[in-house]
């Protein structure tokens, strides 16, 4: 009976561990900044991870049905969510690539469009996303992903909350494909 609690309660903890769901860990800094914080595991080794944030089919695959990256420093994703519309449609999503480190790290520059006000348009400069990939095994890759540059105001306050929406909801379609 012993041996029986002690396999269960095993189970139960490595599937606690690798759960398919989002996991919210945003925090505020001690100056008060807001970090939106969003963790998967992916059931996928940190080769495939990378792939899916580092080529176009990668990205097609979770992020939006038409998607392009220009992997370097200076480099940037395009995104649109409309498939009958090209990378160059003013409804797409423009993410310059500030660095990265192959296999492990990108960090983005976040571009607010003309669905933002425009007061927080205009300064969102510090507005960053760094995406970064830890093995937990070769099975099994965590995928951070941490916002940071939100200013202050009922504006920012929406801006914010649409990313947790909108990140989220991302984050879900990625874990879709590694279930």
């Amino acid at each position: 009976m012993r041996k029986l609690i002690l396999i269960l309660l095993c189970l139960f903890t490595a599937n606690a561990l690798f759960a398919q769901a989002v996991k919210n860990t945003s925090y505020k800094t001690s100056s008060g900044e807001r970090v939106l914080q969003l963790e998967v595991v992916l059931d996928t080794d940190m080769a495939s991870a990378w792939k899916l944030l580092s080529t176009d089919e990668g990205l097609v695959k979770w992020v939006a049905p038409v998607a392009h990256i220009e992997l370097k420093k200076n480099g940037v994703i395009v995104t649109n969510y409309d498939k009958t519309k090209p990378l160059t449609d003013s409804s797409s999503i423009r993410l310059p690539i500030l660095a990265y480190t192959k296999g492990k790290m990108i960090t983005l520059k976040v571009e607010l469009n003309n669905n933002f006000t425009k007061s927080v348009r205009n300064s969102d400069d510090n507005l960053k996303e760094v995406i970064t990939l830890v093995k937990i095994d070769a099975g099994h890759t965590k995928l951070i992903s941490a916002m940071s540059g939100f200013g202050a105001g009922a504006d920012w306050d929406k801006t914010y909350e649409f990313f947790v929406r909108g990140n989220t909801y991302t984050y879900e379609e990625l874990l879709k494909h590694y279930k």
